[in-house]
C-alpha cells in the first residue's frame, strides 16, 4: 500500500493535511459493487449514475475503506447500499451535516453526498446551503429529477409551474429553485450540471469534481421513468439535443446549436442572451471562464434555460475557483489553540474550564 496523497492543498499558512492515502492495487469497477440486490424501478435514470460511478472510482487509486458515502432519504438515497464502500443512510436532509462532521474529523477519508431534489432542497435546504458556504471538503452528488419519487409522485422543490401532480391536481403554484443557481448564490466553489445518460460527459464532470478541494456540487438530471418520464427528454433525444443544450467549455466562446449556430452574448443591460451567431458576429460571444472569482456571470448562465421547454439549459462546471475548505481552517484553528496552551490539549480542563457549575 502506497501512502501517496491524492491532493496536495498548498494554501499558504495552513497546516498540509493527511489526506486519502491511495493504494498500489489495480481496482476495477466491480470491486465497487455489492451483493446487494438493486432495487430501484426498472429503468430508472439511477442506474446509468450507479454504474457511472462505480466505474469512475478506480481511476482514483483510493482504498475503499477511505471512501463514504452518505445519503438521506429518497431513491437516490438507497446508493450507499450499492457502493463497496463505507456508506451511511442518514436523515432525511441532514446528509450534508453528517457528511460535514465526517469530513472535518477525518481528513483521510473521500466523503460523497448522495441526495435528491427532495431530500436536499426540501426539508434539507438549510444544511446543503451552509456545507456550500463554509466550503466543506465534499462530493455533493444531486440527482434533480423533478419530482417526489419514493413517497409516489408529489411535486418537488423543482418541478415546473403548473405541475400535475397527486399534491398538485390542479398544478403547482410554487416558482422551483433552480439548484446551480442557489449553489452559485450561496458562493459553491465548485458548481456543474450533467445528464444520467451521458456517461462521457458525467465521467467527465465527476474528474473535475474530485480534482477540486472544497465543496463541489454536481446537480445530475436523473430521469424518473415512473412518475416523471420524459422530463428532459429535450436534452436526450438527438433531434433536439443540439438545438437546447449549451456544452460549457472552460476557455472556450459560448456557442451551440447545429453548426454552432446559436451563441451567448452580453446584453446592453449586463445580462445574458441567447443570439443568432451569424447575425450578432463571432467576437461578441463570452468565453466562458469555470475560474472567475466573481460568481455573476456563472449565475447569468445559469438563468438562460427555459424551466419549461429546457431551451437554453447549459451543462458541465460553471464554477470552479479555489479558496481554503472548511476542514483546513479548522484544523489550523485547533493547531493555534494546541500551540497557545503549550503544545498540549486537556479535554477535561477545557470542558471545566469557563461558566461551569455544580448541581447537587
Amino acid at each position: 500500500m502506497s501512502e501517496a496523497l491524492s491532493h496536495s492543498p498548498g494554501l499558504p499558512g495552513l497546516p498540509a493535511l493527511s489526506l486519502v492515502p491511495k493504494t498500489d492495487a489495480k481496482q476495477s469497477a466491480k470491486e465497487f459493487k455489492t451483493d446487494q440486490e438493486v432495487r430501484w424501478c426498472p429503468g430508472c435514470g439511477d442506474y446509468a449514475i450507479l454504474a457511472a460511478v462505480q466505474s469512475f472510482l478506480p481511476e482514483l487509486g483510493l482504498r475503499r475503506e477511505n471512501i463514504v458515502f452518505v445519503s438521506g432519504i429518497g431513491c437516490s438515497s438507497r446508493f450507499p447500499y450499492y457502493m463497496n464502500t463505507y456508506g451511511v443512510h442518514s436523515i432525511h436532509g441532514r446528509a450534508p451535516a453528517i457528511a460535514t462532521g465526517l469530513s472535518v474529523s477525518r481528513p483521510d477519508l473521500s466523503v460523497w453526498v448522495v441526495t435528491g431534489d427532495g431530500d436536499s432542497l426540501s426539508i434539507g435546504g438549510n444544511h446543503l446551503i451552509h456545507a456550500l458556504r463554509r466550503n466543506v471538503n465534499l462530493k455533493i452528488l444531486l440527482f434533480n429529477n423533478r419530482i417526489y419519487g419514493l413517497t409516489k409522485g408529489q411535486y418537488s422543490p423543482t418541478s415546473e409551474v403548473g405541475k400535475i401532480t397527486k399534491s398538485t391536481p390542479m398544478g403547482s403554484l410554487d416558482n422551483p429553485f433552480n439548484p446551480v443557481s442557489l449553489a452559485l448564490g450561496a458562493e459553491a466553489t465548485f458548481v456543474a450540471r450533467t445528464i444520467d445518460s451521458d456517461r462521457k460527459h458525467l465521467t467527465e464532470t465527476l474528474r473535475a469534481a474530485v480534482n477540486h478541494r472544497g465543496t463541489s456540487l454536481i446537480e445530475i438530471y436523473q430521469n424518473c421513468n415512473i412518475f416523471n418520464d420524459g422530463a428532459f427528454d429535450p436534452l436526450k433525444e438527438s433531434a433536439t439535443r443540439d438545438d437546447v443544450t449549451i456544452r460549457l467549455v472552460h476557455g472556450q466562446p459560448i456557442r451551440f446549436g447545429v453548426d454552432g449556430s446559436r451563441g451567448v452574448v452580453r446584453a446592453d443591460d449586463g445580462s445574458l442572451q441567447v443570439v443568432d451567431v451569424a447575425q450578432a458576429g463571432e467576437d461578441r460571444l463570452v468565453v466562458h471562464d469555470a475560474h472567475a472569482e466573481d460568481p455573476s456571470v456563472a449565475f447569468a448562465l445559469s438563468r438562460l434555460s427555459d424551466p419549461m421547454t429546457l431551451a437554453n439549459t447549459p451543462i458541465g462546471v460553471f464554477r470552479d475557483v479555489d479558496r481554503p475548505s472548511y476542514d483546513e481552517l479548522a484544523v489550523a484553528q485547533v493547531a493555534r489553540a494546541k500551540e497557545a496552551a503549550g503544545g498540549t490539549a486537556d479535554l477535561a480542563a477545557l470542558i471545566a474550564g469557563g461558566d461551569t457549575w455544580q448541581v447537587d
